[in-house]
């Protein structure tokens, strides 16, 4: 079976973190989330993954060195242009060769959700494309689906005012799909799946809805790629994978932590040095990161510099930023993305 990640976006809401590598490529528990991602896939029976890039395409490819991530052959569709959801869909699925049912999935999302019982739910209602839903207390910042006593969606309003959604269920950003719905897309323009392709599939009657409970987390802003890592290190999903955090406080074991500094509820990555006498709360250092001595750090994502007595607190630093030594960055992100 053939999958289709989708993670061409430019990770804008990441930024500055995502100035310097694409969002996909950032980590969660000390693993891509790409990589996570793709080994769910495999487990669900996935055998081929293109992925459908625009921004900064050179990491992924030498992330998988032979085109391979385990089993599963890794291939690649790079837009000329943006062409919105459905666009880069079909630009894949079509330069990735899919010739039957496929799974897509966007890039930045962490689910737990059993993808083989998405693809059965699928195949056994005979569906032209299956969403997977899940329940969201304000569903207003996303894609809203209302369903009938048989799970066929009978509206999908993208992002609706507060108080006006047809249901708490959302579109979780993971689809299963039939060839057919690729000539739906008009090619060669903008075309969103959630605007245009998904209500034509709904008045067809051949667009259905999966809702779940499992673990679910948009991972595309700094406080929600925090929050991802945090819950991996407690184990509140992928409990069912291998788990690559180590050493219970998330410390890679090729970190460089000093005997006299405080790591607790942190994920610090491969090759980071924390001095001497820093006590890092409930934080992220991501691989190039490195701390000073007398820095204290709470719920902050760091690439950059930290220099000697710093004080982070909710900050976010990327990999070209330093942070100089006795300055205090409280609800920062630097450098400062443009506008």
């Amino acid at each position: 079976m053939h999958a289709v990640v989708l993670i061409g976006g430019f990770g804008t809401r990441l930024r500055p973190l995502t100035d310097s590598l694409p969002k996909s490529m950032l980590t969660v528990g000390n693993e891509p989330i790409i990589t996570r991602l793709v080994r769910r896939l495999e487990r669900a029976g996935v055998t081929t993954v293109t992925l459908s890039l625009g921004y900064l395409p050179e990491p992924f490819l030498a992330a998988f060195p032979g085109d391979r991530c385990g089993s599963v052959e890794m291939r690649y569709a790079v837009e000329p242009e943006p062409l919105d959801t459905a666009g880069a869909i079909r630009f894949a699925a079509l330069a990735g060769g899919v010739d039957g049912t496929f799974v897509v999935v966007n890039g930045d999302v962490i689910s737990d959700v059993d993808v083989a019982a998405l693809v059965a739910a699928h195949r056994e209602r005979r569906a032209e494309a299956t969403l997977h839903l899940t329940p969201m207390e304000d569903p207003s910042a996303y894609g809203v689906v209302e369903l009938d006593d048989a799970d066929r969606v009978l509206r999908f309003v993208e992002k609706p005012a507060p108080g006006t959604e047809p249901s708490k269920l959302i579109n979780a950003g993971m689809y299963v799909m039939e060839p057919s719905v690729l000539d739906l897309i008009e090619p060669d323009r903008r075309v969103s799946v959630e605007r245009e392709t998904f209500p034509a599939l709904s008045a067809r009657r051949t667009l259905y809805g999966v809702a779940t409970d499992d673990y679910w987390l948009d991972a595309g802003q700094p406080a929600a790629l925090l929050q991802a890592n945090l819950d991996r290190l407690a184990g509140r999903y992928d409990t069912d994978l291998d788990h690559p955090v180590s050493d219970g406080v998330g410390v890679h074991r090729d970190a460089r932590v000093d005997p006299t500094a405080a790591v607790a509820d942190s994920v610090v990555a491969a090759g980071v040095a924390v001095g001497a006498g820093s006590v890092v709360r409930r934080s992220v250092l991501l691989a190039g990161a490195s701390v000073g001595e007398d820095v204290t750090m709470d719920d902050s994502v760091v690439m950059g510099r930290i220099d000697n007595g710093a004080c982070l607190v909710r900050a976010v630093v990327g990999a070209d930023a330093v942070v100089g030594a006795g300055r205090q960055v409280i609800d920062e992100r630097l450098p400062e993305p443009a506008a």
